[in-house]
């Protein structure tokens, strides 16, 4: 247009600032603002509220302030402009002045400082506003409904959602959201069938959202179904909704499936990298991560911190003690990432998991950042699968001052006492557990069953068919004694009482509750998939693959750690885990 030697005016600068908005653009930001002195348009406030709006953008908000203190108290544009830069940055105390200063204000001035102060989480402040504001709309609803988002105050989030007049596409995904963040997966499910029954168009954020709920659950049909959705309805397989699929399909049991969906993505960031190669390490494929781990440079990504942990966790499953010892000391040389203390963690766990103590012990006292309890932690849990009582005596008590409220810290320690048969210091341990009042976390299993999820505890009787699924484990229980000699490992049970108490206790842990619950409503052929919140002890392990071979079953099985398929009495975990 300059080169033609037409003149621009006060309706073409607004148009040109606009396309300088983004914060790499501002130095041709800086430049068009000359021509506005130039051209004599300074002052048209249009301008002047689009220049203060593309500084406060650039994050340049003293520049922003220069030209803001030369507009009039009538311009609420410029005053909205200057408040939300301040806002952006977050600096509600330089906003503040300046809102409390607007004779005019409208609702688009009362929305941001609500929305500034709930993103920082100064609920009070963004409630008192919320209150005085004359006049709401639906953005000043969704502010507040995000800020208790923000604080992970779902009851706050729930009441705010309820008493909404209106309610819009971005009120639901932010109280979905709010589901899925929370762990409240089975809710964010329920809340989706109400969406949909009002008519409300999902949007990629709303899959997202509903895909990780699915893979907190393990609800492979739920996530299924969300995907013929995304399909069906041509929403695009962007790079986020992407690796949402992918980090679905992995923890739902069908890495298969996270590995094609992984493969269609048209443009790979690091995110999807981690989430597929954190995906194979989960189920026990060290080879296939190892490999995605070397192809990662190749596809255009250098790997970052997150992926080393993923890649040394791939390796810890797998016992590779020699590739991971190597990749933690090569991490600085040669790929320009210094290790950090999660790193560390990883390889003495690998340690520990192998047996190798010395290494491990030396390795906790030689690193070069202090361990955290995640790493005594990992070494803690090496001890109790070898049943070192020396070491695992001393890291336990230093993790019981570490971590004095963090229930699986005294139930370690106190498994590692009952192994030994120190009966008085395991149960010295549940005694100081009860004084501190430490809960234990309860074992929690859950099985999906045409898109509803049952869930059973040990000792479980509240389920409906409770009197069905107890006789069909009963049943199981009595044709794996009678076919392959099955007897219950009683040394998982780690208490001082009776053999024949002991082989009760384990009969109705969570896991095996869950599996009867398949046996009466799942086909021959049809896969039997639990997710399990804790460790799957040995006893049940051990079962799982005698019912895989006896029955023909196909059982997959999501503990804390990671996968187990169960297949012809064989576990993909090779029985190391």
């Amino acid at each position: 247009m300059l080169q033609r030697g037409l003149q621009p005016n006060n309706f073409t600068f607004p148009f040109v600032i606009k396309a300088c908005t983004d914060s790499s653009m501002i130095r041709y930001g800086i430049f068009v603002h000359t021509h506005v002195v130039k051209y004599g348009l300074e002052s048209d406030s249009y301008i002047q509220s689009s220049l203060i709006h593309m500084y406060s953008n650039g994050k340049d908000l003293d520049s922003a302030r220069q030209l803001f203190d030369k507009c009039s108290d009538e311009d609420v544009v410029s005053w909205n402009s200057m408040i939300d830069g301040y806002v952006k940055s977050g600096s509600m105390e330089l906003a503040k002045p300046v809102f409390e200063r607007m004779v005019c204000r409208d609702v688009v001035s009362w929305n941001t400082m609500i929305n500034g102060y709930a993103m920082l989480g100064n609920i009070e402040e963004a409630k008192k506003l919320f209150d005085e504001i004359p006049q709401r709309n639906v953005v000043s609803w969704n502010s507040m409904l995000a800020g208790y988002v923000k604080c992970g105050d779902v009851e706050g989030a729930r009441r705010i959602f309820r008493e909404m007049p209106r309610k819009d596409v971005v009120s639901w995904n932010a109280m979905l959201a709010c589901y899925a963040q929370s762990g409240l997966s089975n809710e964010a499910l329920v809340l989706f069938d109400e969406m949909k029954s009002f008519g409300i168009k999902p949007t990629e954020a709303t899959v997202v959202s509903l895909l990780s709920a699915c893979a907190h659950l393990g609800a492979l049909d739920q996530g299924e179904r969300l995907h013929r959705y995304v399909n069906d309805h041509k929403i695009s397989i962007n790079t986020v909704l992407g690796t949402a699929l992918v980090d679905m399909y992995a923890k739902c049991g069908s890495i298969s499936m996270a590995a094609q969906v992984f493969y269609s993505i048209e443009y790979k960031d690091a995110l999807a990298w981690n989430t597929i190669i954190a995906g194979m390490a989960m189920h026990g494929h060290a080879e296939e991560a190892h490999q995605l781990f070397k192809e990662m440079p190749e596809g255009g990504v250098n790997p970052d911190d997150i992926t080393f942990v993923a890649i040394l966790s791939a390796y810890s499953h797998a016992g590779m003690v020699e590739e991971g010892k190597r990749l933690l000391a090569c991490m600085s040389r040669s790929y320009g990432i210094e290790p950090k203390v999660e790193h560390y963690g990883c390889v003495i766990d690998l340690l520990s998991r192998a047996g190798l103590f010395e290494e491990a012990v030396d390795l906790i006292e030689t690193m070069p950042v202090e361990p955290n309890s995640n790493a005594w932690g990992a070494l803690l849990g090496g001890c109790r699968i070898h049943g070192n009582i020396e070491v695992g005596e001393h890291v336990g008590k230093r993790l019981l001052n570490l971590q004095p409220h963090h229930s699986g810290r005294y139930v370690l320690l106190s498994n590692i006492y009952a192994a030994a048969k120190r009966w008085d210091d395991a149960r010295k341990v549940r005694k100081l557990m009860k004084t501190k009042k430490v809960a234990k976390v309860p074992g929690v299993s859950t099985i999906e069953l045409k898109g509803i999820v049952h869930r059973f505890v040990a000792s479980d009787k509240t389920h409906p068919e409770s009197d069905r699924i107890y006789e069909k484990l009963s049943e199981i229980s009595a044709r794996l004694k009678s076919v392959v000699g099955y007897l219950p490992d009683t040394k998982e049970v780690l208490f001082d009482i009776e053999e024949e108490e002991k082989e009760h206790a384990l009969t109705i842990h969570s896991e095996k509750l869950a599996i009867a619950f398949g046996f009466l409503h799942l086909g021959q052929e049809d896969v039997i998939r639990v997710v399990k919140n804790l460790r799957v002890c040995r006893d049940c392990h051990d079962v799982t693959k005698l019912i895989s071979k006896v029955y023909g079953r196909e059982i997959i099985v999501r503990d804390r750690n990671r996968f187990h398929h169960f297949k012809e009495g064989k576990c993909s975990c090779m029985d190391y885990w």
